[in-house]
């Protein structure tokens, strides 16, 4: 091991791509000590010159260059070698060429052309997919000895056929674990003429393996001694009983066996040493009669078999069926059935057979399982995480990843059965094989960290074990696999607050941009795990400005124009609003919308027909609508045609795209031309509509929106028209949000403060009479709620007091009686303040009470944009106003008070301002 380690750092300084290669020979150059030229190659007698200032790698002897070469992907071998022509000469070695795993990448018959001429000591291949199948004949490997193939669903008879036939060496031939469900028995007899020197053949969820195929593998394979159908509809039990090489038999998840043929025929197999049984139907008769009658068979696997109701112990023969919770089973199964098989052939054999199982038994999700993965899946899948075998590792983690999944759909997992792993010291070993320089190792493991960190206490642990590190440095790797499981697993961890800025300093910030420029098309689960980690990074201040200075605001833009799959746009949206969201801390949100296309961009997928991209997409443009200019351009880009009728859609939809649709006419009502457009396009309704919703997030942002557009009376009346009235009186009234309840309070005191009637009068006179007449109950409906909502601020006591006195300890005291917290956020143009100062002049009582509570609230010191007010309240004059209401003899009691709290406030603001050394005057 501490070989390995040496190995693996001496690559790092080395370096895997061209580059650096390229400099450390540069530099050789021109001290004059090495050129290219003379470089040795194999067979010369000087093996290494010796550089005498500068550190010249290719003196290192071949057997170390070899190590290198063999702790590298395919892709990094390809680099390495083009340091030199004696590295390159190495690195066709057949020695490391002898196994591919083609797993990770898009290998397809030009790839199996150019790799030909190295593969022809190939002795093993991995791949995936009927592409890769295809192809795999055409590296024209005629040594071939091992062939291993997963998502094999779409591989037919054809293809399995051309493979054996071009491959006659071949000694093992695995396809699974997923169904093959196009491969025959057909496939299985050419398979067995064409093959002679098969010992190993599993095969997964063939729809039948009748006795004809069997016969020839009998017939065929002299050497035939480990076969596995697995989840197979229907096997000839009695042909297998002719197949009289056999020692290993596995036909887990075959439920339709008869295992009265079954034990009757195999129980004369001669040499038969191990049965896998898990998941079918096999009964005590069964097993009793098989370990009874054969004189080889030493196991027997009966993972999750109802009708094995119980354990029995049968003298030198190992059952592998129940796990008693009691003080007598072994902590450390594995040990323990060693010790009884004391063949590491057969126990190599029942790990891969159980890592199957296992993942078959994690896939299935049933809850009946639950006691056995906390008290024994768990430690079994842990442990198989430390076999030596590569293959059951993976699966093993891959089972670890999935069988503390409850629904995938929701991400949602058992914590429990987390907690289990965790417990168990899980975290430790996924660390571990995650470091491994196996890719194949690093894409599980990552991916069963990635699952578990979506429990809280999981993600503290893996934080505090250097688990961001190293998935912030797979999230670099250029297998794309790999980094596709690390992207996922800073996604979950990214969650975590504590967890952001550990990411950043990690580098997960810079991998995870980069991840996006790498793999721009074709690779959406890399896409959509990047541009959501991502996502959660830009909700924090510092982690946003980071995100952007990464380069990230280009890489999500480009993800939002070009992508096509829905998750990723959808993730990418969500970067963009929550890196337009920190308002005045940075200027992200000018950056994302100068950046070129996006806008556009965000507008476009308000139409998607995903509703989670419509919804990130008008959360987005809610955000970026802060900013003037991208007012402004939104609007340009169709904006506000599109959002008025994404919220004419929404009424069925979830509240989370409600809100928003609603949010984003907010946003884009604060501007006058845009709000005389909304309500030209017949945005009023939908916003009428949502304003009678239960949800409170969505009655808000409708209530706030409608407050904006009731600033033009034109758009006043046509919410008149439209029953808007209505809709804003019982959110005034109603609303458990006070924030609901005082922005339809302040949209009807903007419907009856007079403008309105004024813009009503034009036209004709009968026209102009019906509109008064409905105009008049709409306003005593209006102002008696308008009343309502400020009373209910209005504690008597206090009020009494401070109609007495108008020291400042008592208007501190009304001012904390009367403050709606959530108002500091809300900002106003002069125009708007400019409209509630005028009000106090209103000849109504409770709109001059009402103007003066709204000031209260726009003005109260700590509120986000009260020192904004301020300024606009003092650079317009509006002091004077408000001493003539306090002092007024018609004003109502409580805009007095709230009048003299609002000049307290802006004494506050101008001493606030002077303290800071700027020149503020109070008129």
């Amino acid at each position: 091991d501490l070989y390995d380690d040496d190995a693996l750092m001496l690559v790092a300084s080395i370096g895997s791509g061209q580059d650096m290669s390229r400099r450390v020979r540069q530099r050789v150059e021109e001290n004059g000590l090495v050129s290219p030229s003379c470089c040795p190659v194999i067979g010369d007698e000087d093996l290494a010159p010796k550089a005498q200032h500068y550190v010249d790698w290719t003196s290192l002897s071949y057997d170390t260059v070899l190590l290198l070469f063999t702790r590298l992907n395919y892709r990094d071998r390809a680099s390495l070698a083009s340091t030199c022509r004696t590295w390159r000469s190495l690195g066709a070695s057949s020695c490391l060429w002898s196994s591919l795993d083609l797993r990770p990448h898009k290998f397809d018959l030009s790839m199996a052309s150019s790799l030909a001429a190295r593969c022809v000591n190939l002795h093993k291949v991995r791949f995936r997919g009927l592409d890769s199948a295809d192809a795999i004949v055409n590296l024209r490997a005629r040594n071939l000895k091992e062939i291993s193939g997963d998502y094999c669903r779409k591989i037919t008879d054809a293809t399995l056929s051309m493979i054996a036939a071009r491959h006659e060496a071949l000694e093992s031939l695995q396809l699974g674990p997923d169904f093959c469900e196009r491969i025959t028995s057909d496939a299985v007899k050419v398979i067995a003429f064409c093959c002679p020197k098969l010992r190993k053949l599993r095969l997964s969820g063939m729809r039948d393996v009748n006795s004809e195929a069997i016969e020839s593998l009998a017939k065929h394979c002299p050497q035939l001694s480990d076969v596995g159908f697995l989840d197979c509809l229907n096997i000839n039990e009695e042909a297998l009983g002719k197949v009289v090489s056999l020692r290993y038999l596995s036909v887990a998840g075959t439920i339709s066996m008869n295992w009265r043929v079954a034990a009757e025929s195999w129980e004369k197999l001669p040499r038969l040493t191990a049965l896998d049984a898990s998941r079918t139907s096999v009964d005590h008769v069964a097993v009793s009669r098989l370990f009874k009658s054969s004189q080889s068979l030493r196991v027997v696997c009966a993972l999750n078999c109802p009708l094995l109701e119980h354990d029995v112990n049968f003298k030198g023969k190992l059952l592998i069926a129940k796990f008693d919770d009691n003080s007598k089973t072994p902590k450390d199964m594995f040990s323990h059935w060693r010790d009884l098989i004391s063949n590491e052939e057969t126990m190599r054999w029942i790990e891969w057979i159980i890592s199957h199982s296992l993942l078959r038994m994690a896939e299935s999700n049933s809850q009946a399982l639950n006691n056995f993965w906390l008290n024994h899946g768990a430690k079994l899948l842990l442990r198989l995480m430390e076999s030596s075998q590569e293959d059951v590792q993976e699966r093993a983690a891959t089972g670890l990843a999935t069988f503390i999944v409850v629904d995938d759909e929701n991400a949602s997992i058992d914590c429990g059965r987390a907690e289990a792993v965790m417990r168990d010291g899980g975290i430790k070993l996924l660390l571990k094989l995650a470091k491994s320089w196996r890719e194949g190792l690093q894409s599980e493991a990552a991916k069963a960290i990635a699952n578990l960190s979506v429990n809280a206490n999981v993600a503290k642990a893996v934080a505090e074990e250097g688990g961001i590190d190293v998935l912030a440095g797979l999230a670099k790797s250029m297998n794309r696999l790999v980094a596709e499981e690390a992207a996922g697993g800073l996604w979950n961890l990214s969650v975590g607050e504590e967890h952001k800025n550990q990411i950043a300093k990690a580098g997960g910030v810079n991998a995870l941009v980069k991840l996006i420029f790498r793999w721009p098309n074709g690779c959406d689960g890399v896409l959509e795990r990047a541009a959501g980690a991502l996502a959660n990074l830009a909700a924090d201040d510092k982690c946003s400005t980071e995100v952007a200075r990464a380069g990230g605001v280009h890489a999500l833009v480009m993800l939002a124009r070009n992508c096509k799959y829905e998750g990723a746009q959808e993730q990418a949206a969500r970067a963009l609003a929550n890196l337009a969201a920190h308002g005045d801390s940075n200027n992200n949100n000018a950056a994302v919308g100068q950046e070129a296309g996006a806008l556009e961009a965000l507008v476009q997928l308000t139409k998607s027909p995903h509703e989670g991209v419509q919804q990130e997409a008008a959360g987005a443009l809610w955000n970026l609508s802060f900013d003037d200019k991208n007012r402004e351009s939104i609007a340009a880009f169709g904006g506000v045609e599109a959002l008025v009728a994404l919220a004419k859609s929404c009424s069925d939809a979830s509240t989370g795209l409600q809100e928003r649709a609603a949010g984003a006419l907010w946003g884009l009502s604060v501007s006058e031309a845009n709000s005389i457009a909304i309500g030209q396009e017949g945005g009023i309704p939908p916003l009428i509509a949502l304003a009678g919703s239960e949800a409170e997030d969505v009655h808000e942002t409708a209530a706030g929106a409608l407050w904006n557009l009731a600033f033009n009376p034109g758009n006043a009346l046509r919410i008149v028209a439209e029953g808007g009235v209505t809709a804003l009186v019982h959110l005034c009234s109603s609303s458990v949000s006070k924030m609901a309840r005082f922005m339809a309070a302040l949209a009807l005191a903007y419907m009856f403060d007079g403008r309105m009637d004024e813009y009503a009068m034009i036209g004709t006179s009968s026209e102009s009479a019906s509109k008064s007449v409905s105009l008049a109950g709409a306003r005593i409906k209006a102002l008696k709620h308008i009343e309502s909502f400020v009373t209910t601020f209005m504690e008597p006591q206090v009020f009494a007091a401070a109609a007495l006195s108008s020291a400042p300890s008592m208007l501190a005291q009304v001012s904390e009686k009367v403050r709606i917290p959530e108002a500091g956020h809300l900002r106003c143009s002069g125009s708007e303040i400019g409209r509630f100062v005028t009000m106090l002049r209103n000849p109504s009582p409770i709109l001059k009470a009402c103007a003066a509570f709204a000031l209260v609230q726009f003005t109260i010191p700590g509120g986000r944009h009260a020192m904004h007010h301020a300024s606009l309240m003092q650079n317009a004059g509006e002091a004077r106003i408000l001493r003539s209401a306090a002092a007024a003899a018609n004003m109502p009691r409580e805009a007095k008070i709230f009048a003299k709290i609002v000049l307290r406030n802006l004494e506050h603001h101008h001493q606030a301002e002077c303290s800071k050394g700027k020149k503020s005057v109070i008129l």
